[in-house]
């Protein structure tokens, strides 16, 4: 199912956000999110016509049996027929979609392999905290949401990019195509690590760990938000990932850890530079 549904994903960079009016799931990032996005479809077919075929019968029965037209109601007491039929039916329904849902759910807490990178995402009031257990050299930093004030210091005046309410200082850096174990946890109060591009939501909670995972397909930004409620600055609280080609996140990585602020400075000057060279391609 995983495999079918990675069709869904994009070619070349891009960044997943929230687009006004939107009334779908955003672009599927990775393919456990190309799989929630078939499986939203997939339903769609029970749910749809389930929904009509209600409102069909409630219509059906407001007019054929209101008091004016039936005035000595039936004393019908049961229906063998119809009963079956509404056991049997919700039951192959019900059926339908466990399976597939069950092999999501799997799909979840099963990596394809051992994961290459850990990182753990701490939730604050109200601002991520990033730490990478890196070999013999970790390094962590913080992510607070971008202000207008201080959009031209990090060089980025481009809210297409960098929008308002989205966009952080410091964005969590992965590798494209590379399984990253996150572990989460708050340093407060409950906070929630969620990334709706990567169909990923994993709480944070006070005092303890909790793991998950994503691999990455496509580079780009994207963006997400702490979605448990966590005090008054709840709604400022972003979290962005910057996904790269493993060549970039490597240099990154190697200064990151004595300078975060020029590694990324860096990092975007790389990245440019390879959209210059394929543009010119």
């Amino acid at each position: 199912m995983l495999g079918a549904a990675a069709s869904t994903l994009g070619g070349g960079a891009f960044a997943a956000q929230p687009e006004p009016w939107q009334m779908g799931l955003q672009p599927a990032g990775t393919e456990m999110m190309a799989g929630l996005i078939w499986f939203e479809q997939y339903t769609l077919w029970f749910i749809v016509p389930i929904t009509l075929f209600v409102l069909a019968l409630l219509v059906y029965v407001v007019v054929k049996f209101r008091a004016s037209a039936n005035p000595v109601p039936s004393r019908t007491t049961h229906n063998t027929t119809i009963e079956v039929v509404w056991t049997v039916v919700p039951v192959l329904i019900l059926v339908a979609i466990a399976f597939p849902s069950f092999q999501l759910l799997n799909a979840q807490y099963s990596p394809p392999r051992e994961a290459e990178l850990t990182v753990k995402a701490t939730g604050y009031q109200w601002y991520w905290g990033y730490e990478y257990q890196v070999g013999d050299s970790p390094f962590s930093f913080e992510a607070v949401m971008l202000t207008d004030a201080n959009r031209a210091e990090y060089g980025k005046e481009d809210i297409a990019q960098y929008p308002r309410l989205l966009a952080v200082d410091n964005e969590m850096v992965v590798p494209v195509d590379t399984v990253v174990r996150v572990l989460v946890t708050a340093a407060d109060v409950l906070h929630a690590f969620a990334m709706p591009a990567f169909g990923l939501k994993k709480d944070a909670v006070p005092g303890r760990l909790n793991e998950t995972w994503f691999e990455a397909k496509e580079e780009g930004l994207f963006y997400g938000q702490c979605s448990e409620i966590c005090g008054k600055d709840h709604a400022f609280m972003p979290i962005a990932i910057r996904v790269v080609s493993k060549e970039q996140y490597a240099a990154w990585a190697a200064q990151a850890a004595s300078d975060i602020t020029g590694a990324n400075k860096a990092l975007k000057a790389a990245i440019a530079a390879d959209k210059s060279v394929a543009s010119a391609d």
